[in-house]
C-alpha cells in the first residue's frame, strides 16, 4: 500500500503498479532481456529491476517473501536443500548394518565362550568381527566421493550446489537453454543501417552516433560501438534532451537531430513537424525488422527523416557449436525464453535448435521444466542471471 518514488539509477524495491510518471526500466536481472521496458501509469513493476531514466511513483503490492525475485530464490533453495539419493541410501544401509554387525560380534563372543575358550580369546574374536565389519567406510565413502567430485569440477569453473544434481547429471537426456545472455550476447548490436536515398551511410552513422553518444540506453551504446568499429568519431552535441518513451533530441552542428521509434516519428509526420521521402518504404523495412526480433530506431535531421538503424541481441559465436556438441551426445536441446515466438525462432534457427518454448515468464519456467520431467525426461536447465 505504500507509495514509492523511484528516481533514475535507483532500483525498484517491491512489486507494484505505477500510479504516476513514466520511466524506462531495466528488467534484465529478472527476464534477461537487455532492452529497457517503458513503463507508464497502470503498468506493473518488479522488484530488483532498475530505473534507467524518468521518475515514477508506484504503489507497493508485494513485499518481502511475496515479491517475484523472492519467489524465484525460494524455488532455487527448495531445489538445492536435498541430499544425494546415493548418500540417503548409504545412511539407510548403515542404519541396518550397524545393529546387525553388533549382533554378529555378540554372537561370536558367546559362541567362543560356550565352546570352552577363555574370555580374552572370545573377546578378541568379537572385536575382530567389529573391526573388519565396521561400516564407517560405507558412511564416509559417499560424502568423500561427492566432495572430490565437486572439488574437481570447481577446478574447471563448475560450481555444484546440490549433491543430487551431481549424481543425476550422467542420466540427463534433455537440455533446456535460456536465450538472452546464454545463447546470445545479452546486449544489442547494430544489424542494419538503412539511410534514405541520397544520404551517405557514413554521414548518417556519424549523425546517429553523435546524438546517441550522450545517451545511456543500450541501443545508444550499440550504435556508438558500431560507429567506432567503422572508424567514425562522434562529436559532442548541445541541448541534449531525453524524452522518456519517445526518444532523444539534440543540436549537432547547428542542426536539430532526433532519434526515436517509428511510431513517434510517424506522429510528428502527421502533425506536419517532420517530412520524409519514401516513408512507406522505411515503414515496411522497420516492420520487417521488428518481426525478425530486431529493434528499429529512426533518425531525423532538421525535420527530415534520414534513415533507420536496427539493432538486435546477436547470437554468441560458439552457441551453434555447443548445441551441435550436445546433440552429438544424444541430448535433446530445447530453447525456453520469455521473448516472443518470432524472435525466439529466429535465434533458434541460427543455433541449430528445432524446439522452442517462448513467451514464458521467469516464474513459469519451472512449470515448463516440470512438464518435461512428468513426461519422463531427465532435464538440465542452462541460463544466466536470476533465471
Amino acid at each position: 500500500g505504500d507509495i514509492v518514488i523511484v528516481r533514475p539509477g535507483e532500483s525498484i524495491a517491491a512489486d507494484g503498479t505505477v500510479i504516476e510518471g513514466s520511466a524506462s526500466i531495466d528488467e534484465s536481472a529478472i527476464t534477461g532481456e537487455p532492452v529497457p521496458v517503458h513503463k507508464v501509469e497502470g503498468d506493473r513493476v518488479i522488484s530488483a529491476t532498475i530505473n534507467k531514466n524518468g521518475i515514477i511513483k508506484f504503489r507497493a503490492e508485494a513485499v518481502g517473501d511475496d515479491t517475484t525475485i523472492a519467489q524465484i530464490i525460494a524455488l532455487v533453495e527448495e531445489a538445492s536443500s536435498s541430499k544425494a539419493p546415493i548418500a540417503a541410501l548409504a545412511d539407510k544401509v548403515a542404519g541396518v548394518f550397524v545393529p546387525v554387525v553388533m549382533g554378529i560380534a555378540l554372537a561370536t563372543f558367546v559362541l567362543w565362550l560356550l565352546s570352552g575358550h577363555t574370555i580374552t580369546f572370545a573377546l578378541s574374536n568379537a572385536i575382530a568381527v567389529l573391526v573388519i565389519s565396521c561400516p564407517c567406510a560405507l558412511g564416509l565413502a559417499t560424502p568423500v566421493a561427492i566432495m572430490v567430485g565437486t572439488g574437481k569440477a570447481a577446478s574447471f569453473g563448475v560450481l555444484i550446489k546440490s549433491a543430487q544434481a551431481l549424481e543425476t547429471l550422467h542420466s540427463i537426456d534433455t537440455v533446456v537453454l535460456d536465450k538472452t545472455g546464454t545463447l546470445t550476447q545479452g546486449k544489442p548490436a547494430v544489424t542494419d543501417i538503412i539511410p534514405v536515398e541520397g544520404m551517405d551511410e557514413g554521414k548518417f552513422l556519424y549523425i546517429a552516433a553523435s546524438l546517441e553518444y550522450a545517451s545511456e540506453h543500450p541501443l545508444a551504446e550499440a550504435i556508438v560501438e558500431y560507429a567506432a568499429s567503422r572508424g567514425i568519431q562522434p562529436q559532442s552535441v548541445k541541448n541534449f534532451l531525453n524524452i522518456s518513451g519517445r526518444g532523444v533530441s539534440a543540436v549537432l552542428d547547428d542542426s536539430i537531430v532526433r532519434a526515436g521509434s517509428l511510431d513517434s516519428m510517424e506522429e510528428l509526420i502527421n502533425k506536419g513537424e517532420l517530412s520524409c521521402d519514401g516513408f512507406n518504404r522505411l515503414k515496411k523495412i522497420s516492420d520487417e525488422a521488428a518481426l525478425s526480433g530486431k529493434t528499429p530506431m529512426c533518425i531525423s535531421l532538421d525535420n527530415r527523416l534520414i534513415g533507420i538503424i536496427a539493432a538486435a541481441d546477436t547470437i554468441k559465436e560458439d552457441s551453434k557449436e555447443a548445441v551441435l556438441s550436445m546433440k552429438s551426445k544424444g541430448l535433446s536441446v530445447i530453447m525456453l525464453t520469455g521473448d516472443n515466438i518470432k524472435t525466439a525462432k529466429a535465434v533458434a534457427s541460427q543455433a541449430a535448435i528445432e524446439e522452442v518454448i517462448a513467451g514464458v515468464l521467469p516464474t513459469q519456467k519451472e512449470e515448463e521444466l516440470k512438464k518435461l520431467m512428468e513426461k519422463g525426461h531427465k532435464v538440465a536447465m542452462v541460463g544466466d542471471r536470476i533465471n
